[in-house]
């Protein structure tokens, strides 16, 4: 059984590093934490009934945070493992450097929009952007997968960002793409009071490096 802390917002607001590292504990939030909450996060559950600030999940390793409102920039910054819920929208550089190795994927679920520069440097797991409440408009800003060479991005949307990169590949999500995210899909939902049928029958677009284009060609030697 987990031992569980509460925090109300006298306790928390603006206060960094809440529950970094934490490996066993479970949080709860009634407020807006500061920066990198759940930096290092080995295993942990956090959860915050309002807003979170900048690189929520930093280098997160396992665990859970679930966002009820929004994130500012960099959420999931170097994350390796772990799931990242939020119910709303989240800055610029959402999943920058996000990596995985083997079976430690770390999943970043955005139900809103998202800044520029979203998965940038992207080298390992799972990106989803709801839009939800924004369906007829982009739902993620300019240089989306800028330097991606791993992982995957999914957006709920037809239309594509702006400026994104030759050497990344956009496709319209088939059924293998869709049974992929339909588990985040329902736990977003189910966290969040959404009808997951109205979500999945949205059309998606994929995001992946561009096998034929990739960047690693940029950064090192064959």
């Amino acid at each position: 059984m987990r031992n569980t802390v509460t925090l109300d917002n006298d306790k928390c607001l603006g206060v960094r590093y809440i529950a970094c590292g934490e490996k066993d504990k479970e949080y709860t939030i009634n407020g807006t934490p500061g920066n990198a909450l759940g930096a290092y996060l080995d295993g942990g559950i956090v959860t915050v009934y309002g807003n979170a600030q900048d690189a929520t999940g930093d280098t997160m390793n396992a665990g859970e945070i679930t966002i009820h409102g929004n994130t500012g920039d960099a959420v999931g910054y170097a994350m390796r493992g772990g799931q990242i819920y939020i119910k709303g929208d989240a800055g610029y550089r959402a999943g920058i450097h996000m990596k995985q190795y083997k079976d430690k994927v770390p999943v970043i679920v955005i139900g809103g929009t998202v800044g520029s520069f979203l998965g940038e440097y992207q080298a390992g797991g799972i990106i989803l952007v709801l839009g939800i409440g924004h369906e007829n408009r982009s739902v993620a800003g300019n240089f989306c997968a800028t330097g991606m060479h791993g992982g995957v991005i999914y957006l709920r949307t037809e239309n594509i960002p702006k400026n994104m990169p030759s050497q990344v590949s956009v496709t319209i999500a088939d059924k293998d793409d869709l049974n992929q995210i339909d588990e985040y899909v329902s736990k977003y939902c189910e966290k969040f009071r959404y009808n997951r049928n109205s979500i999945m029958d949205s059309s998606f677009l994929v995001i992946r490096p561009n096998s034929n284009n990739p960047y690693r060609q940029l950064y090192c030697y064959s």
